[in-house]
């Protein structure tokens, strides 16, 4: 695993901003929503999946050649991530840390592929002991404001399986655990499934 580095080519130039200041304010943002993570904070898990959600998953589309392949690694890897939170050391970065998780997730998934074993998948035995809070994000405010009708439009433009996950949540009004039941899946993935999903969704209604 690398150590901390601060190579940020993506800012090349800010017009009224020192890019040290600016990076310094990144970094500073991150280290706070990493600390208020460990403490089960939803909307801080919210934002770390936001910022690093596109360096995992393209990190796993160049791997996998596959986009499910690679957005379901992506949302184990939050998964696996937000559970083992305490884990991390910030004597690395947060992105090398989450990336070298997708990396053993891949392993194991080509491991599991070869052994036929894929229904075993989802079953890793792990305890989720921080419960993400209840609280409504901006994201869900902007959701419950909406007419049904568009609502119910705008769902459609997601994937098949975010539908599945909003509809079950904000239909069927079911608890994660009730969710990850139905599903058949981890209650981490089904959190993580949501909180893209519900990012996703209030992408498209700001748009119109």
């Amino acid at each position: 695993m690398q150590k901390r580095y601060r190579t940020h080519a993506i800012v090349n130039f800010l017009p009224g901003i020192h890019k040290s200041t600016f990076l310094e304010k990144t970094e500073n943002s991150i280290k706070e929503n990493i600390q208020k993570a460990k403490e089960g904070n939803q909307i801080a898990f919210s934002a770390l999946l936001d910022t690093f959600w596109n360096d995992v998953y393209g990190f796993q589309l160049l791997r996998t050649k596959n986009e499910n392949d690679a957005e379901d690694i992506t949302i184990r890897t939050f998964s696996r991530a937000f559970d083992k939170i305490n884990t991390y050391d910030e004597a690395y970065e947060f992105k090398t840390w989450l990336i070298t998780i997708s990396k053993n997730l891949h392993v194991d998934l080509i491991r599991k592929r070869k052994r036929s074993l894929l229904d075993d998948m989802d079953s890793q035995g792990d305890v989720v002991k921080k419960v993400l809070d209840e609280s409504p994000s901006v994201e869900d405010q902007l959701i419950i404001e909406q007419n049904l009708a568009n609502l119910l439009q705008d769902i459609k433009k997601l994937k098949p399986h975010y539908q599945k996950v909003i509809n079950l949540r904000y239909f069927n009004e079911l608890s994660y655990a009730d969710i990850a039941k139905e599903l058949n899946e981890p209650v981490n993935n089904i959190k993580v499934k949501l909180l893209r999903a519900k990012k996703l969704l209030a992408e498209i209604i700001k748009k119109k």
